[in-house]
């Protein structure tokens, strides 16, 4: 069910980049169960209302592959992810490994490592693991 509503909502934020179409709209044409369009609208919000500061974060990260250097696929990946990540109960492994799973199936051939990557340091510091 959660990925149903991720998989929507990534959709919604990539037509986002090219219709200039109300953020409740973009997810009508969805066929996802109740639970499932609350969980899409909840991120689709969510990642539009705090666009500027995932991107910081993203820029900070990704060192050399900033926002205007991802493919918008990639780039909607992680604003998902890192909002979800950041601002959701939803457990670190848990988004991490969505998001892997979804850029698989979406993203560019190194976008399932380079994003692992930036999640990984990204969660690591939110709860004060630091690495090596």
């Amino acid at each position: 069910m959660r990925r149903r509503a991720r998989e929507a909502a990534l959709r919604a934020l990539y037509r986002c980049e090219y219709l200039p179409v109300p953020a409740s709209e973009l997810l009508e044409e969805e066929e996802l169960s109740p639970e499932e369009m609350s969980l899409a609208t909840d991120l689709l919000t969510g990642v539009l209302s705090r666009r500027d500061e995932l991107d910081k974060v993203i820029d900070h990260r990704a060192v050399g592959w900033g926002t205007d250097r991802l493919s918008l696929v990639d780039l909607n990946l992680l604003r998902l992810a890192l909002y979800e990540l950041l601002h959701t109960g939803t457990p670190g492994e848990v988004v991490i490994d969505e998001a892997v799973e979804l850029a698989k199936c979406y993203g560019t051939d190194k976008a399932p490592s380079f994003i692992n990557g930036i999640l990984d340091r990204t969660w690591k510091d939110a709860s004060g693991q630091h690495t090596q």
